[in-house]
């Protein structure tokens, strides 16, 4: 960790190479002194907003990049990124047909015709993480021990999405989330907890429940 921040940070916060991946892998392994985190956090939300909220990076920063903005208070930049519609982004694909993730962001141009890059898939994982943002950030699941014998809830309602829901299947039985927010303002949410786990719920503006099995309804209005 000294021996990264001695070669690629500077005093003033300055990750090398000044890209939207070596800020996000720099923030989600905890390479960087408390100190500098808030400052690497305002240079990657910069180096995202001076490309117009495109995504930059490759396979090793996408995975990571909605989490670690997300985890940093920044979910408002993910889901601009999330939504973002031209390329390159997680949409653009969607607007050509697409079904499934591609290997590169321009895998096909807009007039259908396929770039000669020796190097072109149309259905591939690695820029497809953005669901594991999806379950872990925007629904709000997240496993805090092994087999999630124990786990979070803390929903990131934004980008104007008025519900969310999401399952997941673990050793103990499914875990389910569900939320409605209005203006993105959380307004309910719903959480089912399996046989023999613990889940800590986290809701804005109310302090942190610890709950064992069951069904939990959070309105706004009760």
């Amino acid at each position: 960790r000294q021996a990264f921040q001695d070669e690629y940070v500077t005093p003033n916060g300055l990750v090398a190479s000044d890209t939207q991946t070596s800020y996000v892998l720099a923030l989600h392994f905890n390479l960087l002194p408390e100190s500098m985190k808030a400052k690497a956090v305002e240079r990657l939300v910069a180096n995202i907003e001076r490309y117009n909220d495109h995504i930059t990076t490759g396979f090793l920063g996408t995975p990571y990049i909605c989490n670690v903005l997300t985890d940093n208070g920044r979910s408002d930049v993910a889901y601009r990124l999330l939504l973002q519609k031209t390329c390159p982004s997680w949409l653009y694909p969607v607007t050509l047909g697409a079904t499934s993730i591609w290997e590169r962001w321009d895998s096909m141009n807009k007039d259908g015709s396929i770039p000669n890059n020796g190097m072109n898939s149309f259905n591939h994982y690695a820029s497809g993480a953005i669901g594991d943002w999806l379950y872990r950030s925007a629904v709000g699941i997240r496993e805090t021990s092994p087999g999630y014998k124990t786990f979070s809830v803390e929903p990131h309602v934004g980008g104007g999405f008025t519900h969310m829901s999401a399952s997941t299947i673990s050793p103990y039985g499914r875990i389910y989330v569900k939320w409605t927010a209005a203006e993105d303002r959380l307004t309910s949410l719903e959480v089912e907890v399996p046989a023999n786990t613990t889940c800590t719920i986290r809701i804005p503006g109310r302090e942190e429940m610890i709950v064992g099995s069951g069904k939990y309804i959070y309105d706004d209005k009760l």
